[in-house]
């Protein structure tokens, strides 16, 4: 699949770390250009020194409104168009609902969620115009299976699915597939607030997947034949109990 993604831009949210910066390492990796959006400046400073012209970096706090709704401008001035967008940031809470903390759910809400419809709405009108292009969002297995113990967490990759399900349909006429990859468990920042001994023993049990195989399911999707839209791809760990 060396190249396949030959001359082709794609801009990524949170790519400073995680699937998101495994995606972007791949996208790059089969010949794309690759605009790194995320607020972590200091990463994305040492990713465009590492990777150099082959990405381009763009410090963007998506939890502000204002600072969203520049995105896609700033996108189109750096690199001049769009073929890819890869919608990944996000924030996880798990645990039972009477113990997550009120402002966590506003926050992690609205950037699983808001930011993500925010995002594409302000994609579309570059895509449609040019009758072309590709919009990847990061969901869950989680979207797909009500997880017991974190409902915050999985309703919102159950709108998320809904979302990318129903805006499919609405533009493939205009030449944009739309698509999910719902990863399991992946070894990622994600997973932070996590017990050690929980995540040592999902490791050592092989219940949990690395970032960069989810990378590699998102390079599938996208290097496709045009006619072929995969609408969202599951992935999860073989000895995972689901």
């Amino acid at each position: 699949m060396q190249n396949s993604l030959e001359g082709k831009v794609a801009a990524i949210t949170g790519s400073a770390s995680g699937i998101g910066l495994a995606s972007a390492e791949a996208m790059v990796a089969a010949g794309a250009r690759v605009v790194l959006v995320d607020r972590d400046e200091a990463a994305l400073t040492a990713l465009a020194e590492q990777h150099g012209d082959a990405v381009v970096p763009l410090v963007v706090d998506l939890l502000d409104p204002q600072q969203c709704a520049t995105l896609m401008p700033q996108v189109l001035d750096a690199v001049g168009r769009l073929d890819i967008f890869h919608a990944n940031a996000g924030l996880y809470i798990g645990g039972d609902l009477v113990d997550a903390d009120t402002s966590a759910i506003d926050r992690m809400m609205n950037l699983n969620v808001n930011v993500v419809m925010k995002n594409v709405h302000d994609v579309l009108p570059h895509m449609i115009e040019r009758g072309t292009g590709d919009i990847m969002v990061t969901s869950s297995l989680a979207a797909h299976y009500p997880t017991p113990w974190e409902p915050v967490y999985a309703s919102s990759k159950w709108a998320i699915n809904c979302f990318v399900q129903t805006v499919r349909r609405q533009v493939f006429k205009h030449g944009i597939r739309v698509g999910s990859v719902s990863p399991g468990p992946v070894i990622s920042a994600l997973l932070d607030d996590w017990p050690a001994e929980k995540l040592a023993e999902a490791k050592a049990a092989g219940s949990l997947i690395e970032a960069s195989e989810v990378a590699d399911a998102v390079l599938y999707m996208l290097t496709r034949p045009r006619h072929v839209n995969i609408r969202d791809m599951v992935i999860m760990p073989t000895h995972f109990d689901l």
